[in-house]
């Protein structure tokens, strides 16, 4: 019997969007957004928390689909602290 490889503290705390995108939905689930139709209400408009826009800190726009691990301004969801957004 294989076993499963043992979970890195670094995959524990990566969460599939930004702990930082918003949106109106949002505010009405009570767990942690696993997909995008999680963010998405009729308007489809999601914002950063920091820059308060649909643009994150970055200058990329914000949107579930691209705030994920591999953009350098992402947040997990289950971080503690929050991530200083990256300017310029």
């Amino acid at each position: 019997m294989q076993s499963s490889p043992t979970p890195t503290p670094r995959s524990l705390s990566l969460t599939p969007f930004c702990g930082d995108l918003r949106s109106k939905k949002l505010f009405m689930i009570d767990h942690l957004p696993t997909e995008p139709d999680h963010f998405y209400d009729p308007s489809g408009h999601c914002w950063c928390y920091h820059t308060q826009l649909p643009i994150g800190p970055d200058g990329s726009q914000a949107y579930p689909e691209v705030c994920t691990p591999s953009r350098g301004c992402y947040r997990s969801g289950l971080a503690q602290t929050p991530k200083p957004p990256v300017l310029g």
